[in-house]
């Protein structure tokens, strides 16, 4: 078998091969694509700024690439599509940035094909590399403890402890991430209006713009409660936020911030460095199912689009699997 053809191997394209000699300048072009794209996924599926920016990085790296090779980004084929695919590999890439890249081009090329922008549509006919097998981290009740200990009124050891503004309210944020499984970024953007002591449960603003509704037990809306009666008109020092956390300069608080705290709790509990504050929406979604919960709930708790992504916590209960094997087989 011979070494593949030029576009296999994403060599320069010349004026003889498929995208012929009028491709000169198409780089402006789809640049300009790009952002009509970008745009057009901003208006119809109303995705965050964070996210939108993900798309762009991803696209301009493939557009970069096709630069440096001499291809024309908005005529190419599949092969010089896989050896693109093929060079993130061999610089080691995780393969979870191989698929979303592939994702995003995918998403990019069939949106110019039905617009007409291209005739044909390379990506469609591509696959991504498998993902490693990962489950997702979860913090040990006795780790736990001690992570909820740090801010709060008693350590570890049960001795009382005086507390500091921010350390009640970072031990109100702390106990909400892990009442309700909220993304860092949904804590960031609770609103006042949005919680309800009296019905005990608060309103988010997940992924997607989609609102949801969400459970908060005693202890979380106690910690809350002082937070909000004690430290947070402190923290505002007369200013005026409709967030529910705020900075010590009276400022939303924002995710960098929380992550940036969540980090220093971490250590000053003696605990792993790399966990995340992601972890305790993982552990609050495994210890639901381990005490009994159904899996459709616990989806619409973490606002999960499909049960599928919340499937993955059922490996992680392995003594939910056997309740339920006690409990349905006739033998058990």
């Amino acid at each position: 078998m011979g070494s593949g053809s030029d576009a296999e191997r994403g060599e320069p394209v010349s004026a003889n091969d498929d995208c012929g000699a009028g491709c000169a300048g198409e780089g402006d072009r789809a640049q300009q694509l790009l952002d009509d794209y970008c745009r057009s996924l901003a208006v119809e599926r109303n995705l965050s700024a964070h996210t939108l920016r993900a798309y762009r990085i991803d696209v301009e790296d493939y557009l970069a690439w096709s630069q440096r090779r001499g291809i024309d980004p908005l005529c190419c084929t599949h092969q010089q599509l896989r050896a693109y695919l093929a060079e993130l590999d061999r610089a080691r890439y995780e393969r979870s940035t191989v698929n979303r890249r592939l994702s995003s081009l995918k998403g990019w090329f069939r949106w110019m094909n039905l617009r007409g922008d291209v005739e044909e549509d390379p990506a469609h006919v591509l696959q991504g590399p498998k993902k490693r097998a990962h489950l997702p981290g979860v913090i040990r009740p006795a780790d736990m403890a001690r992570l909820l200990s740090v801010h709060a009124k008693r350590d570890a050891k049960g001795n009382p402890r005086e507390q500091s503004d921010a350390d009640i309210r970072d031990q109100a944020l702390l106990e909400f991430l892990y009442a309700c499984g909220a993304r860092v970024s949904e804590a960031s953007g609770l609103l006042m209006s949005n919680v309800d002591f009296a019905q005990k449960q608060a309103k988010v603003l997940g992924k997607g713009s989609k609102e949801r509704i969400i459970p908060l037990h005693d202890m979380a809306i106690s910690s809350l409660r002082t937070y909000v009666m004690v430290a947070r008109p402190h923290l505002l020092d007369g200013k005026q936020c409709d967030y529910v956390f705020v900075s010590t300069r009276g400022n939303q608080m924002g995710t960098d911030a929380m992550r940036k705290m969540f980090k220093a709790t971490v250590l000053a509990a003696g605990l792993d460095p790399s966990l995340s504050p992601h972890d305790m929406r993982h552990t609050f979604a495994t210890d639901l199912l381990a005490g009994g919960a159904d899996l459709r709930s616990v989806q619409e708790m973490l606002g999960h689009a499909s049960l599928s992504t919340t499937q993955i916590y059922t490996h992680l209960s392995p003594e939910r699997l056997k309740r339920a094997h006690a409990q349905a087989h006739p033998r058990a």
